[in-house]
């Protein structure tokens, strides 16, 4: 330890806790007496006297992104059994709107995407708001259309 003068170090010492009455810190080692902050190992995290704790003001938001995008998904397989099972006509024009109220995507979807995994037989009319290559040559040269929405 190196000391300029009686008032200033340069390297301050480390107070010793717990080492008898004359130190200041001694016995209870500035800890008071009982009680939880008082005993070893104890950390009480984000505790802020029976405050709110700021991670509980705070709103959720996790892993739900703030600025998602709702799309449907829509397979040309899944379109095509649709229309085996008659919950679709072939005949009609096939939208968001119709599927929705024929409660086949979610009523809380914006835009709908179809995809060309799978084979369709029928010639239909889709509208949609995106659509992969795939799909569009698929439907193409089935004979039927796809109107993409701008």
């Amino acid at each position: 330890m190196i000391k300029l003068n009686n008032r200033s170090r340069i390297n301050k010492t480390k107070i010793r806790v717990g080492r008898g009455i004359g130190s200041g810190k001694g016995k209870t080692s500035g800890r008071g007496v009982k009680g939880q902050k008082s005993r070893s190992g104890v950390a009480i995290k984000s505790f802020e006297g029976g405050q709110m704790p700021l991670y509980r003001r705070l709103p959720k938001r996790g892993f739900n992104p703030i600025g998602k995008k709702n799309i449907a998904i829509l397979n040309l397989d899944k379109i095509q059994s649709y229309i085996d099972k008659k919950n679709l006509k072939a005949s009609d024009t096939i939208n968001s709107d119709l599927l929705k109220k024929l409660k086949l995507i979610n009523k809380n979807v914006i835009k709908l995407k179809i995809l060309g995994s799978g084979a369709i037989k029928n010639k239909i009319n889709i509208e949609a708001d995106l659509a992969s290559k795939s799909a569009v040559e698929k439907l193409e040269k089935i004979g039927g259309s796809l109107q993409l929405k701008k």
